[in-house]
């Protein structure tokens, strides 16, 4: 139960038990067709360029962010958690200039200030994370891709801890690059990196084409632009991978192709929005538990992710032996933090596979029991009457 990794959908894990088979077999190859088909309608886009990197969701921020950008190119991230200095980082290592803007933890920005920005530093690129669970914000997306369309901007976003459970609307709001992972809300482990990527971003990353000796023909050409600095992580090699010619690049990680299809098919199956209502939902229990427990959550609570609270520990309480005692005597797991809010907030998360009641009112039965145990100040069955009253209300 914490920020993610969480458990998986049974039916994923059953998937990726599935015999391997050759990476040019019709079936793989129409397995790579499908999964295309199904990430556009997860990421509510038409983008034929939708595909999976082969690699945890950072593999995913890796390969949009060195694949566009060359030495010298203006970046602007916006910082409102541990991720954001996360693509940051990975903007520099690319040769990028990077430019950033910061919140205080525990709130997000307005379009005006990200506006403001882009007109201060003129970027090639704005780096923005949707749903950071180091702070258990969400920043708001919708009127950024058309702030971004006005200055000539790519608008990339990683989405990893939102999508899923949380609105995301890739085509409606104008981004050009989604990357995000599995072991959040999709209900997998992590270990492959579904994206996105607009029309606009690729015909950029095509002017830096580059086709591998070994297995170049006299119809390919390279592109006028530096080549990109990553073999791996080479977009417009990974697309021939991935297209009708089926360029020989790396051997698909089979498995993690069968578990991020499985991903894809039982969100769909229950259906987005149904799916961001569960979670919705659940995380209001949660929330609502939280506060009956005399305890205080953290951050802006009007941007707080659905799958995912951030709860400040109690004073004279030992916020790690409280973990430690929830893991082995509870069975259950919640999240530390990091940086500036490391051993002052708990993360407890409500998402995928675990976002159900019983594993609501398991986590906050068991809380409370350590808390009382502990001498937390609290009402005993406050924290459950609350939580069943979100039941009650929106169940």
């Amino acid at each position: 139960m914490g920020p993610g990794p969480i458990n998986c959908y049974p039916r994923v894990l059953s998937a990726m038990s599935t015999q391997l088979i050759g990476q040019y077999d019709p079936v793989m190859t129409g397995y790579m067709n499908e999964v295309m088909s199904l990430y556009r309608d997860v990421f509510a886009t038409k983008n034929n360029a939708t595909l999976l990197i082969d690699g945890t969701s950072r593999a995913g921020i890796e390969a949009v962010l060195v694949s566009c950008i060359e030495p010298g190119d203006k970046v602007l991230v916006p910082i409102f958690g541990r991720f954001g200095h996360l693509l940051k980082e990975i903007a520099e290592r690319a040769g990028a200039d990077v430019h950033c803007i910061e919140a205080t933890w525990g709130e997000i920005f307005e379009p005006q200030q990200i506006e403001d920005a882009i007109k201060r530093v003129k970027p090639k690129v704005l780096a923005l994370v949707q749903g950071d669970t180091s702070t258990t914000m969400l920043q708001p997306l919708e009127h950024i891709g058309e702030i971004c369309r006005r200055f000539d901007v790519i608008f990339y976003s990683d989405a990893t801890a939102s999508i899923g459970g949380n609105p995301f609307e890739t085509d409606k709001w104008q981004l050009d690059a989604v990357s995000v992972g599995l072991q959040k809300c999709l209900g997998g482990p992590s270990g492959s990196a579904p994206i996105t990527l607009s029309e606009r971003y690729v015909d950029l990353v095509r002017g830096r084409q580059h086709v591998e000796a070994g297995i170049k023909a006299d119809h390919h050409s390279a592109g006028t632009g530096s080549r990109i600095r990553s073999n791996y992580f080479d977009i417009p090699m990974i697309l021939d991978y991935w297209g009708e010619e089926r360029l020989n690049h790396h051997t698909e990680a089979t498995s993690m192709l069968y578990c991020a299809r499985e991903c894809a098919i039982t969100l769909l199956e229950e259906g987005v929005e149904a799916s961001i209502s569960r979670h919705e939902l659940h995380g209001s229990a949660m929330l609502a538990g939280i506060q009956g427990m005399n305890l205080k959550a953290f951050g802006d609570l009007s941007h707080k992710m659905n799958n995912v609270v951030g709860v400040y520990i109690p004073e004279g309480v030992n916020g790690e032996q409280i973990r430690q005692q929830l893991l082995h005597d509870f069975n259950i797991e919640i999240g530390t933090s990091f940086g500036p809010l490391h051993g002052k907030i708990w993360r407890i998360g409500t998402m995928g596979y675990n976002a159900r009641q019983d594993t609501v009112l398991h986590t906050l039965q068991s809380l409370e029991t350590l808390l009382r145990r502990a001498g937390h100040k609290l009402q005993p069955g406050l924290a459950i009457d609350s939580a069943f009253s979100i039941y009650s209300e929106k169940g």
